[in-house]
């Protein structure tokens, strides 16, 4: 029976235009990821996208030198796509990239790759959209320090902007993976000590 239904499913795919057959198959694997023990886990559904759907975010403090910048594109070219890009729930059918901002640039911007990927980019989508912008900003800075790079001016900045939506040192500490002294500098290069001198910085808080 499974075996019949899997046939039957190859050949009408097989029998569409090749967009709506890009359609079908991203219809299929939400379908199949609703069924799924592992649907909290945004990997389990890839789709494929319109790269014109897909933009970065304003705020990504990730930055790439040229020589990994040169072995991204390598990989890219040689490997494939071997992780999607990360994006949050569309918003009229327009993603925001989460992380993945320089293999989005590459394969819009080389001919080669585009052609070969057909216009489409591989995403995941996370769905934990109930705290916003600075959610996302959040969601953002854990994957790239989680990588280990970001620039800390732009950090600087996020912090900044944290703090008037309201985060406090230890929210931003335990959603960013900083602890109280790491905050502080940040804050510090944007001026902000003085919005802040009111606050007790030597205090001792635990990152869980």
């Amino acid at each position: 029976m499974q075996q019949q239904m899997i046939e039957q499913m190859t050949a009408w795919l097989e029998s569409l235009p090749e967009g709506d057959r890009i359609e079908a198959i991203n219809q299929f694997r939400l379908a199949l990821h609703r069924a799924s023990p592992f649907r909290d886990q945004p990997v389990d559904c890839v789709l494929w996208v319109r790269q014109e759907q897909i933009a970065p975010n304003d705020y990504n403090p990730n930055n790439v030198a040229p020589p990994e910048k040169k072995l991204l594109l390598k990989s890219l070219e040689t490997d494939g796509f071997t992780q999607p890009i990360v994006v949050h729930s569309p918003e009229h059918q327009h993603y925001e990239i989460v992380d993945g901002f320089h293999r989005q640039q590459l394969a819009t911007s080389k001919r080669a790759l585009k052609s070969k990927l057909k216009g489409y980019l591989p995403v995941t989508v996370l769905q934990n959209e109930a705290s916003g912008t600075s959610g996302r900003m959040a969601s953002t800075i854990r994957h790239n320090r989680a990588r280990g790079r970001h620039q800390i001016n732009a950090m600087a900045d996020i912090i900044r902007e944290l703090a008037q939506l309201g985060w406090t040192d230890k929210k931003i500490g335990e959603e960013l993976g900083m602890d109280a002294d790491e905050v502080l500098r940040l804050r510090q290069i944007n001026g902000l000590l003085d919005m802040f001198s009111d606050r007790q910085f030597s205090e001792a808080w635990t990152v869980k």
